[in-house]
């Protein structure tokens, strides 16, 4: 949809100067038939055990609007309690939409959230960083903003979701302002706010609204950034978050409903219970929105993993993370939400370990018919540290789970069953040389952005350098190279303008 003003977008993603041999901006489309571990009656179990906790148990809001509208609804209001019925959940629920777009200033860029689309969100709100030469340090403005470069230049990641990395060195009443500003010059894909309270979720809508160049109009009429929530386990929601997503919900804004529910922990040590736990947090928020703003864009978020109980510490791309997601993703399609996973692992550096628990926890996303990947490049330590090289090692698995959805892997038609080719080799030959081969060989196969496919004599002749060490001068390269995607000076201004004056009237509060 072409509904900015003339002069004020690029028409096409911006090239990144110097760029290296990568994929194409596309937003996947999932073409596999999702795992599905649930029976029907597995289902139906799962779901009355949602409603149940919903009906007879409740979920505590402490948020007074919040109590408010669902006094108004007919819900049972107890305190902070609420309780609702199944008829009102599964009204509420069927207003939200089964997809939606998101247009960020670049429309070129837009993604849709729903259906069979994947798309793709970098690492979000870790606290420290970690690189191979630095080591793991606490977050800063200059680390947060060289991720948001790494952002902006992989084609595979289609959304610059929460901060990197949170840059402690800007005080927090307006830490807000830099980085969103931030996020809005170094990239043109869709940005994500926190909500942490009022000031913060109306700055960085007025400030996306400037930076597409908008009418407060255009940027209602249809998504333009989204916010995430999560619940506060087990059975809570916060006051900020709701606030946050009710302002957003409000504006014809996304939002995203992730509990984090950590099965012996926060939830049921038993899978189904955990699941059960999660959709109750999740749709109750859901149906305080829909009741609020019928229609509004809405996803289902699932953040259901388990805890090592020797330690107590989270774990993630287990085989109880996957199975969670995938069961997550049958529910979601149960109740027609578009369903929003992660990308995760546990380990503390960018190791086996981290590659085989991200590759789980990716490949889950791809099972459960995800539709949004969080997280998707650079999480490390359980969401602790968010690391470049990181990042660019999980973009070579994305941009291998992108070129396996390619409908060209699995066409069927003459040119692909290749029988003249076949004729042509016969049986005492090759195919390096046939006509077939010859024109195709440039796009046959997958080519890695980081992976080293020499042998052993050839990869040690060159340096024996591991896939750290090539991430980290993959990244670095990228970083030292990088070219903001081009805004108009006057919408630069604006912005800056903004940001001036809302630093000056002291920001957002830092209390909740």
């Amino acid at each position: 949809m072409n509904d900015l003003p003339h002069g004020r977008r690029s028409r096409r993603p911006h090239r990144q100067a110097g760029a290296f041999a990568q994929m194409p901006w596309r937003i996947p489309v999932n073409t596999d038939r999702p795992t599905e571990p649930l029976p029907p009656e597995g289902v139906a179990a799962i779901h009355d055990g949602a409603m149940a906790i919903l009906r007879d148990i409740g979920i505590e809001f402490l948020n007074d609007e919040a109590l408010a509208i669902f006094r108004q609804a007919g819900c049972r209001v107890e305190g902070a309690n609420v309780r609702m019925d199944a008829d009102f959940v599964t009204e509420m629920v069927a207003r939200a939409p089964a997809s939606f777009p998101i247009t960020p200033r670049n429309p070129d860029r837009r993604v849709e959230v729903g259906g069979r689309h994947i798309v793709f969100v970098n690492v979000s709100s870790p606290p420290n960083s970690w690189d191979m030469v630095r080591g793991k340090r606490s977050g800063d403005f200059s680390t947060f903003q060289d991720f948001m470069k790494l952002t902006q230049v992989f084609n595979c990641i289609h959304v610059a979701g929460g901060y990197p990395v949170e840059p402690i060195d800007i005080h927090p009443a307006i830490r807000h302002l830099d980085c969103i500003a931030a996020k809005l010059t170094l990239t043109d894909k869709v940005v994500h706010a926190y909500s942490l309270g009022r000031e913060r979720v109306e700055d960085a809508m007025e400030m996306v609204r400037i930076a597409g160049g908008l009418t407060d109009a255009q940027f209602r009429e249809t998504p333009r950034m989204y916010t995430n929530i999560n619940s506060v386990s087990p059975l809570k929601h916060d006051f900020p978050m709701i606030d946050g997503a009710l302002r957003c919900a409000r504006a014809g804004q996304g939002v995203i409903v992730t509990p984090f529910t950590l099965a012996g922990a926060m939830a049921p040590v038993t899978l189904a219970g955990a699941v059960a736990l999660s959709l109750a947090e999740a749709l109750s928020a859901i149906a305080l929105l829909q009741f609020a703003a019928p229609g509004c864009p809405v996803g289902l978020g699932t953040f259901t993993s388990n805890v090592d109980m020797k330690s107590g510490a989270p774990a993630f791309g287990t085989p109880e993370y996957m199975r969670a997601t995938q069961m997550t993703g049958q529910m979601a399609r149960f109740y027609g939400l578009p369903l929003r996973s992660s990308g995760v692992c546990t380990a503390n550096i960018p190791d086996a370990q981290a590659m085989w628990e991200t590759s789980n926890s990716l490949w889950a996303a791809v099972q459960s018919g995800s539709n949004l990947v969080y997280h998707a490049a650079g999480w490390l330590e359980g969401g602790l540290i968010a690391s470049p090289e990181k990042f660019v090692l999980d973009c070579e698995v994305l941009q291998m789970i992108q070129r396996y959805m390619e409908p060209s892997l699995t066409a069927t038609g003459p040119d692909e069953i290749a029988l003249d080719a076949i004729a042509e080799v016969g049986s005492g030959g090759h195919y390096f040389g046939c006509a077939h081969t010859q024109v195709r060989y440039e796009q046959a196969f997958y080519a890695p952005i980081a992976s080293d496919w020499r042998n052993f004599e050839a990869w040690e002749a060159a340096g024996a350098e591991d896939s750290i060490a090539r991430a980290h001068r993959i990244a670095n390269a990228l970083i030292e190279g990088f070219e903001p995607p081009p805004m108009d000076p006057a919408i630069a201004e604006e912005l800056a303008a903004f940001v001036a004056r809302r630093k000056a009237e002291g920001g957002a509060p830092t209390d909740f």
